[in-house]
This record gives structure tokens, sequence and C-alpha cells, in this order.
């Protein structure tokens, strides 16, 4: 029996595994048809885009702006000992734009977004409000998942696009500020490497970020334990949770779009 203990330990890691990805699936299958089928909560939507989407911009642009600055000195740096310091705005735009902006910009949205929304409606449940609501005939999912998922898929390309722009913008300054650019041969080198799948597929990684990041908020805060330490068990649970996921669809979706 005690050399059996470690594969028995193992199987029920894993058994434990597959019941949570069940029961997430289940619960994001659900949260879609919420979000498709009325009713719909209008003013429920606009506060979720209102605390996502706007209120997120201050840490979205602070991150990319110096995201782009650092990733325009370390290019030069190394494209330096080749003697091919011009390829930097491309590389900044290529970077920031595919990689850096969405991934960035969905994992601080995850810090920010994903435990204010466990601790939320993990409170609401510690108090007994979700209670109250099925008391009311109130669909808890539908009032308060499905609008936070919506707002969060719907806000995150955008919160991308601006992060994009801002990081280039820092690239932008460093490298005519600092290394010695011409400012509209960077523009142009910039503005002529982006092509469409370039752009397009960091605003689709932003929309199944955002949608991942506010699912994992709501899956936990619904799962949340009794008192505080279930409350706060759940607000980092859905921060990893969403940190790991942003990470592992991320690489699924650059195999999708530029495995060729």
């Amino acid at each position: 029996m005690g050399l059996l203990s470690p594969i028995a330990a193992l199987g029920r890691n894993v058994l434990s595994a597959l019941a949570w990805v069940g029961r997430l699936s289940i619960f994001a299958a659900g949260t879609v048809r919420h979000i498709f089928t009325p009713p719909w909560y209008p003013r429920e939507i606009w506060h979720a885009l209102l605390t996502i989407g706007w209120l997120s911009l201050p840490v979205v642009g602070m991150t990319a702006i110096f995201t782009g600055a650092a990733l325009a000195l370390q290019i030069y740096d190394g494209s330096a000992r080749f003697s091919a310091e011009a390829v930097v705005p491309q590389i900044v735009a290529i970077g920031m734009v595919r990689e850096l902006g969405p991934v960035l910009g969905g994992l601080m949205v995850a810090a920010r977004v994903a435990s204010s929304v466990a601790a939320e409606i993990g409170t609401m449940k510690v108090t007994e409000q979700i209670d109250a609501l099925v008391t009311l005939s109130t669909n808890p999912m539908k009032y308060l998942t499905a609008p936070r998922v919506l707002a969060a898929t719907l806000s995150m390309p955008a919160l991308v696009a601006v992060g994009d722009v801002i990081g280039i913008m820092g690239g932008y300054l460093v490298a005519t500020q600092r290394l010695g650019f011409n400012a509209a041969t960077y523009i142009t080198n910039t503005v002529n490497i982006l092509s469409f799948d370039d752009v397009f597929s960091g605003l689709v990684k932003g929309a199944v970020f955002g949608f991942l990041i506010a699912l994992m908020g709501c899956y936990q805060g619904m799962q949340s334990g009794r008192g505080a330490q279930g409350v706060g068990k759940a607000t980092k649970t859905a921060v990893v949770a969403a940190s790991v996921l942003i990470l592992a669809s991320n690489y699924l979706l650059t195999e999708v779009f530029f495995s060729a």
C-alpha cells in the first residue's frame, strides 16, 4: 500500500482537476446561454463596462507605455550586436500588437478585475444577497455573471487597442529622444510593418482574455466559502486561475493565427 500511495494521490489530484474543468465548462456554457437569452439588465451591463473597461484604462496605459519604452531599449541593445538597429520600430510594433499588448494588458486587468469581481460576488454569497436574488425570482447568473462577462469581453479589445497605441508611442519616444531615430522614418516603418492579421489577432486575444477574466472572477465568487477566509481564498484563486488561463490561451491562439 505504501508504494501505491503516491499513485493514489496523483489519481485523486487528476480526478479533482478534471472535476474542476467540468464544473467550469458547465458554468461557462450557462453564462454564454444567459448572455444571448432575455431578460437582459442594461443598467448592470453599463455599470460593468464602466468599472471593468473605463476604470482599467490608467493601469493598462501605464503598463503599455513603460513596456514599449523598455522593449525599444532592449531591442536596440540586442540588434546593435549585429548592426541591425534599424529593425527597432518593426519589432516594437509587432511585439506590442501581437503579444505584449494583449498579454500584459490581460494580466493587469486580471489582477484588478478578477479579484474585485470574486470578492464582490463572494461577499454577496456570504451575506446571503444571492439567496435574496433567488427569492425575488432573479437568476444570479443572469443578473451577476452575464453582464460582467459580456462587459469584459467587449471592453478588453478596446483596452488592448489603446494599450497597443500607447506602447508603440512609448517605444517611439525612447527611440527618437534617446536612441537618435528619425521620427518620420520611425512612424513610417511602424505603419508599413503592421498587417491586418497582426492587429486582428491581438483584438481577438483581448476578447478571449476578457471572457476568461470575468468568468473566473464570477465562478470563484459563486464557489466562495463562508466567511472572510472563503472570500479571500476565492479572490486569490480567481487571479491565479485567470492569469494561467490567459497565458495558456495566448499560446493556443498564437498557434491558430501564426503557426503557418
